[in-house]
């Protein structure tokens, strides 16, 4: 029997890309996860990267490409934009699902490469407390701008 010495002492050998084992043999990357927490925060990544794409899309179209460009974004832009409620639940939209998103991918960094338990708490926890930081800032922004308080600009 040969064996393969990058393997540490104590862990079963998995069959490698084309060993012909299984349905899933030329695979790479994780499986999906089977229940549970993970099973939840791995359909949420794709269900979020969807939206996310459908969102990021067309805030830049939106921002940057129809018109003038994004030469015409300023203040005054802005102010009109936000005063319709849609406008700001799409931006609200897009802030909240980046986030989430974003701190549920660092979170499987850290799982993937971080090894002390001790490091992969901090980490986590530090990168929980941003978001919700940064979560709550963008929503007062985004809910509490009025825009008929700021004098006209053109």
């Amino acid at each position: 029997m040969a064996t393969r010495t990058d393997e540490p002492a104590g862990r079963p050998m998995e069959p490698g890309p084309g060993t012909g084992r299984g349905l899933g043999a030329n695979r790479t990357g994780r499986d999906r996860p089977v229940g549970g927490f993970e099973l939840w925060s791995w359909l949420f990544m794709r269900v979020s990267g969807l939206l996310l794409l459908f969102l990021a899309v067309g805030h830049v179209l939106i921002m940057h490409v129809i018109d003038e460009g994004v030469e015409r974004v300023d203040f005054a832009f802005v102010q009109l934009r936000w005063g319709s409620p849609f406008w700001r639940t799409w931006d609200w939209l897009l802030l909240t699902f980046a986030l989430i998103h974003g701190v549920n991918g660092l979170r499987v960094i850290v799982l993937d490469y971080v090894r002390r338990p001790g490091a992969r708490f901090v980490l986590n926890w530090f990168f929980y407390l941003t978001g919700t930081v940064l979560f709550f800032l963008g929503t007062v922004i985004v809910f509490t701008f009025d825009p008929s308080a700021w004098p006209a600009t053109s």
